[in-house]
């Protein structure tokens, strides 16, 4: 790479990562990015201190002067910036891509359109019991290029991997690929939802017969893709079927024909986690690790920040972060996961969704909905005849309007089903903003 000329396109956490790790290969970099310095200033100052050369503002033909390019996820590959790169035929990569490049371990992958997050990090908990340094990164929040210069044939990487990371890659090849689930997600930045698949299948575009694909049986769209695939497969299921290797059913998980752990002895609850945990005990097992190490992660595991986490309970009722529900089905699996009165806070931006869908769900098990960001008004809309709704100005007046409807026994649930860009940094941004409020409470 030290004769390579790079942009990365686009200054954010991944962007900057993988600036950083190709600086350290001795690669000249050229970062590029739309926004204005003035409001990139913590960006600055790191690619400052590190060395690397930057502009914002504009794509100036600089920009263009590169070898190969490294794509920050949030930039669509539609755009007018790269679509110029690949009419000069120069290649657009994933900094997801360009890491692995440089990554010795053996790979673990994880996507899908709901419980990525958990089920990478349950799997990152259950490898660490025998590979300490294994590397868990990616998508979760911690670009893989910061940590896998630190890898090495004895251990594993296990990462997140989202459609737009997908999109662009050429030989990233996990030894275990694991998709979780179908479901319309991002129909803002996708034509079709078809392509939206398409992207996300490309997880599987170099594996190999010796490697291993987890997938979810009850899923019939994906178990369709799976059939004519040459590769070692894994399905699960949490309805319960004969061809499943590993199941859900009468409260318990049966694996390889055995019951391997009991509904009450997992940390994590709802049948969205059983999912989630099925696929991380394969994948675990996969990797070597022994049962007795799997089981005491689960029964120590309950769960990821901004993942249905408790924050506090004031004044007899219960505050809940899941600002990680991005999407229709996160907040169906977040409403399904309480028997009391529930007083929502959603919103954001839309990502093309159906919120409809959820009627059912908005009627039966809320109280009354309160409605932030762009997406206020299309919520509002499909709601407005089932339960009350309360647009709000912002997060600390959301969290106040919530506040004053709920009851002792009650729920406060901040599960958006929206993106958080219109608003907050990103989801984890989000989420803390919440549990500040509900903190000072």
């Amino acid at each position: 790479m030290s004769d390579k000329k790079v942009t990365v396109l686009g200054a954010a956490r991944s962007g900057l990562a993988a600036a950083r790790m190709l600086k350290r290969q001795g690669t000249p970099v050229f970062v590029s990015d739309i926004a204005e310095k003035e409001n990139k200033t913590a960006q600055v100052r790191e690619l400052e201190a590190n060395g690397i050369e930057y502009e914002f503002g504009k794509h100036s033909q600089r920009c263009y002067d590169a070898d190969m390019v490294v794509l920050s996820p949030g930039i669509p590959v539609k755009s007018e910036a790269v679509q110029q790169f690949l009419h000069k035929k120069i290649p657009v990569y994933s900094e997801i891509e360009v890491a692995s490049w440089f990554c010795k371990a053996p790979i673990i992958a994880i996507t899908g359109s709901n419980g990525k997050t958990t089920t990478t990090t349950l799997i990152g908990e259950m490898l660490k019991k025998i590979y300490p340094d294994a590397i868990v990164a990616g998508n979760i929040g911690l670009a893989l290029s910061d940590f896998v210069e630190d890898s090495y044939s004895g251990t594993w990487v296990v990462v997140e991997v989202s459609s737009f990371q997908l999109e662009t890659i050429d030989s990233f090849h996990p030894r275990i690929a694991a998709v979780l689930n179908f479901a319309p997600n991002h129909l803002d930045r996708y034509d079709r939802y078809e392509d939206y698949l398409k992207a996300k299948w490309r997880i599987t575009k170099n594996l190999k017969p010796e490697d291993h694909l987890i997938y979810n049986l009850a899923d019939q769209n994906l178990s369709s893709w799976v059939e004519p695939l040459n590769v070692q497969k894994h399905g699960f299921d949490i309805n319960g079927r004969k061809e499943s290797i590993i199941e859900f059913v009468e409260g318990c998980i049966r694996f390889k024909d055995a019951v391997f752990m009991r509904e009450q002895d997992i940390a994590l609850r709802g049948m969205h986690n059983y999912m989630n945990v099925m696929a991380a005990i394969l994948a675990a097992d996969l990797a070597g690790v022994p049962a007795d190490a799997i089981k005491g992660t689960l029964s120590e595991f309950s769960g990821v920040e901004h993942r249905l986490e408790f924050v506090r309970e004031f004044d007899g009722v219960r505050y809940i972060n899941d600002s990680k529900a991005t999407t229709v089905e996160s907040l169906s699996y977040a409403l399904r996961s309480f028997n009391v009165p529930v007083v929502l806070i959603a919103g954001g931006k839309d990502k093309g969704s159906n919120f409809s869908a959820l009627n059912q769900l908005i009627r039966e098990r809320t109280k009354a909905v309160v409605l932030i960001g762009s997406a206020t008004e299309k919520m509002a809309e499909t709601w407005k005849t089932f339960k009350p709704i309360h647009p709000a100005q912002s997060m600390e007046d959301a969290v106040n309007k919530a506040r004053s409807i709920a009851a002792p026994g009650e729920v406060v649930l901040l599960s958006p089903a929206c993106a958080s860009f219109d608003m907050f940094n990103d989801f984890e941004d989000r989420g803390r903003c919440f549990k500040a409020i509900v903190s000072d409470l």
